[in-house]
């Protein structure tokens, strides 16, 4: 018997941004401050309708602070936000509006955020987890989602490591570029196949529609 019921529904633009730090690890949860400024693309302020302004990334905790923090220039919200529906404050927004587009997959499988988020919580996963390929993925599942696997989830993600294991280990130069993204170096000594493939299945982890919506 239902004693209450509520549809499920994307969490805000911020909080987006702030799960995928949250699983990483690399949230920083310091209340109050001044605005900071996370990864953009470049050129993005170009057409602004006033002095030519520069944006210069924050570094060190700036770049890992909550997205309640984020430099808003007027009608320039920060473009990851703006895919996931943040309002501009060019007037009141009671509600926000919920879309669901391919530019919000993109932004999870490509902004320099969300893939350092996912090569982070990769070296945890090689880190805390088990050596063994499905003791992973059910840690890693369980981390992200609060939940382990089921039996189909688990042989799909078992056969996506299996391919980025073969693909990185005939490409080094490939996965050493993907581990130099974002402002955190990785660990001095690691495997550069073996990082670079649980950072790709983290990047699909972090981008499942279960990972960005509330039950």
């Amino acid at each position: 018997r239902e004693l209450a019921r509520q549809s499920r529904w994307r969490v805000d633009a911020e909080l987006v941004r702030d799960n995928a730090l949250s699983v990483a690890g690399l949230l920083v949860p310091t209340i109050g401050g001044p605005s900071v400024k996370p990864y953009q693309p470049d050129g993005y302020w170009e057409n602004l309708n006033f002095p030519v302004r520069s944006y210069d990334a924050d570094k060190g905790d700036g770049q890992y602070r909550r997205g309640l923090y984020t430099w808003w220039q007027r009608s320039y919200v920060h473009p990851s936000m703006l895919a996931f529906d943040a309002p501009t404050r060019e007037e009141c927004a009671a509600d926000r509006s919920r879309s669901n587009i391919p530019q919000q997959a993109l932004v999870l499988l490509n902004d320099p955020t969300y893939v350092e988020a996912a090569r982070v919580f990769a070296e945890r996963i090689v880190a805390e987890s088990g050596s063994d390929t499905d003791e992973r993925i059910r840690w890693a599942w369980q981390q992200a989602l609060q939940r382990r696997p089921d039996a189909k989830e688990l042989a799909t993600l078992r056969e996506l490591a299996k391919k980025h294991a073969a693909e990185y280990a005939a490409d080094r130069e490939s996965a050493e570029a993907l581990l130099k993204v974002g402002l955190k170096p990785a660990p001095a000594g690691s495997d550069a196949a073996e990082l670079a493939t649980w950072t790709s299945v983290a990047r699909v982890i972090l981008n499942l529609h279960e990972t960005i919506t509330r039950p």
